[in-house]
């Protein structure tokens, strides 16, 4: 299956059809979709664009940025998904490594970061934006055009010029989509999809709920809004519930604990990105006039297992991720760790060898009834807000920062929400000052990895013969009342 076929196939069955509901409720029909996607192709290919090439990708979830995504991809590009909020130091690094051709970006965002100005005006609201325009490569905006749009940028919005409707051969083994997880400035580490294996999880995902027209899912995400589209169901970009008629709910468990009630048509509410504790299942099993369900996946490999929030409740035995889904393979290791592997896994990580298999961090075991169960991480892990934070990957660096003896990241869990709270821990040295460090923090870690709070100790303690960090006995001073 070629998704982007797929996708266009089903816009030419139902032109008149709702495909998407943006975030402030305004519709764009299936037929007017068609006709953007297959226009932005042929505005890049025709601007110089070539096959194979990647795309710095930086646009807020809207119609336009799913028209571009797949007008980049049908016209042979690879995405590379950008996050506003990395440092400058952050972006360069992943720059470096995926060295894309072009720079897709909303026209504000071009305008805001041309300037120092505009730049350190969004920083005191927390936000990091790096130079887009100053990208030494060809670029392209969505929106009206604004100053700050670089000189000679291609316009991807409101065109109306004739469009080639014929879809060329697609080669479903070349990249789609480059997705960053966690990393430093030094070591970006970044998945590879293919086309061929970002499509099996869609028919992974449509196999176990299937969508059709009247089906409305609202969702963010790349994983659930394209098989919505292709099955003629409606995409729901996140905003207001309300008079949208939602079937279907994808929610992170940190956003699932703030619902107070949900639609009276939900008929499927999808947790995943995290573990959701018992108290958010109870709660969205009061709330939710439909099924409740746990997915288990993972940015390698989309979903992997499946859970009812009934079942989770009910097991006593661990955390019950469910039996691995239709065409999903699973191994574990000697000491334990579930490996996946099935035409859904990702090529493998950017500038590294192929992979048939991906190891999960995951320590987890098989019961009785040939379904998942979760022991523990093999990694020392945090999750916030559905971001791995993996703590080695940046405290070298922030422990080698101005007036640093050592630094710890240490997650403390929320048992209402299932999130992490971040502490960094610091052992202060010579010519320490607190918020120095937090000012140069965003120059050595990701946006979504910076701590919630800094705390300060005379000393670590320690484990063993070796003196090594002893993170459960820090874990526990940080919980103790100060």
């Amino acid at each position: 299956m070629d998704l982007v076929a797929e996708v266009l196939a089903s816009c030419a069955r139902t032109p008149r059809a709702t495909a998407i509901i943006d975030p402030r409720g305004r519709e764009l029909s299936f037929g007017a979709l068609r006709e953007r996607v297959l226009r932005i192709r042929d505005r890049l290919a025709g601007a110089g664009f070539e096959p194979g090439q990647s795309v710095l990708y930086a646009v807020q979830p809207s119609p336009d940025a799913i028209a571009v995504a797949l007008g980049a991809v049908a016209a042979g590009g690879t995405l590379v998904f950008a996050d506003p909020g990395l440092a400058p130091g952050v972006l360069e690094a992943r720059l470096r490594l995926a060295r894309p051709g072009w720079v897709v970006a909303e026209s504000f965002l071009y305008a805001i970061t041309a300037t120092a100005a505009g730049r350190a005006l969004v920083r005191r609201r927390g936000v990091l934006l790096p130079a887009l325009s100053q990208a030494a490569v060809r670029h392209a905006y969505t929106g009206r055009w604004l100053p700050g749009v670089p000189s000679g940028a291609v316009r991807l919005h409101g065109l109306d010029a004739p469009f080639d409707a014929a879809l060329g051969e697609a080669d479903l083994d070349a990249p789609a989509a480059v997705i960053f997880t966690s990393g430093t400035t030094a070591h970006p580490r970044a998945v590879v999809h293919t086309r061929r294996s970002l499509a099996a999880g869609l028919q992974i995902f449509m196999d176990r709920f299937p969508l059709g027209p009247g089906d409305v899912v609202h969702t963010d995400g790349l994983m659930l809004g394209l098989p919505a589209l292709i099955g003629g169901a409606t995409w729901s970009m996140p905003g207001s519930l309300d008079g949208r008629g939602v079937t279907h709910l994808y929610q992170v468990p940190v956003e699932a604990a703030r619902l107070t009630e949900l639609p009276g048509t939900v008929r499927h509410l999808l947790l995943g990105s995290a573990p959701a504790p018992p108290a958010v299942l109870r709660r969205c099993l009061e709330i939710c006039p439909g099924e409740v369900h746990s997915v288990y996946a993972m940015t390698e490999a989309l979903p992997i297992a499946l859970a009812s929030a009934e079942e989770k409740l009910a097991y006593s035995g661990g955390d019950l991720l469910g039996e691995p889904l239709p065409g999903v393979g699973v191994r574990f290791t000697a000491d334990r760790e579930l490996v996946v592997s099935g035409p859904h896994v990702a090529r493998g990580y950017l500038g590294e060898p192929p992979v048939t298999e991906v190891p999960t961090g995951d320590l987890a075991r098989l019961d009785e009834q040939g379904r998942l169960v979760l022991l523990g991480r093999k990694k020392d892990m945090l999750l916030r807000e559905g971001f791995n934070i993996y703590p080695s990957l940046y405290e070298p660096s922030i422990a080698a920062l101005p007036g640093v003896r050592e630094a710890a990241l240490i997650g403390l869990p929320d048992p209402a929400t299932g999130d992490e709270e971040v502490v960094l821990a610091l052992v202060p040295g010579d010519g320490f000052e607190e918020q120095a460090v937090r000012r140069r923090l965003p120059e050595v870690m990701d946006a979504g990895a910076l701590p919630d709070r800094i705390q300060v100790f005379p000393d670590f303690p320690r484990a063993g013969r070796s003196h090594k960090l002893d993170r459960p006995a820090l874990r526990d001073q940080l919980t103790r009342p100060r």
